[in-house]
């Protein structure tokens, strides 16, 4: 029988070793995986779902960051997790991508 009141799994029952943001402090950017980045982005998750389950979902869904990029504000919010705050938080941050990659090129 499954109770009721069994907590959900959140990022902060994770070691604090393996929470992201924690992770990032002690390790770099360059030792989070993908989900974990796209979950510091997205900051919290929903009931049932932690930000690291979301951002899992959100890169199975459209296979990579590259396949993330560019998907407009509807496509984002068909994900449950993302509402309005984060599917225009992870639209701002893939258009300041794009805006260095373009300053990049433009300096070569």
């Amino acid at each position: 029988m499954i109770s009721k009141n069994k907590k959900q799994k959140t990022i902060k029952d994770l070691p604090e070793d393996q929470r992201p943001r924690e992770k990032l402090l002690k390790y770099g950017a360059e030792s989070l995986t993908d989900s974990e980045l796209l979950a510091i982005i997205l900051r919290t998750g929903v009931e049932g779902k932690s930000a690291i389950d979301i951002a899992n979902e959100i890169l199975s869904n459209f296979g990579s960051f590259k396949g993330l990029a560019g998907r407009n504000i509807k496509e984002l919010q068909n994900i449950k997790g993302i509402k309005g705050v984060k599917a225009i938080t992870i639209a701002a941050t893939f258009e300041i991508i794009r805006r260095v990659v373009n300053q990049i090129l433009d300096e070569k």
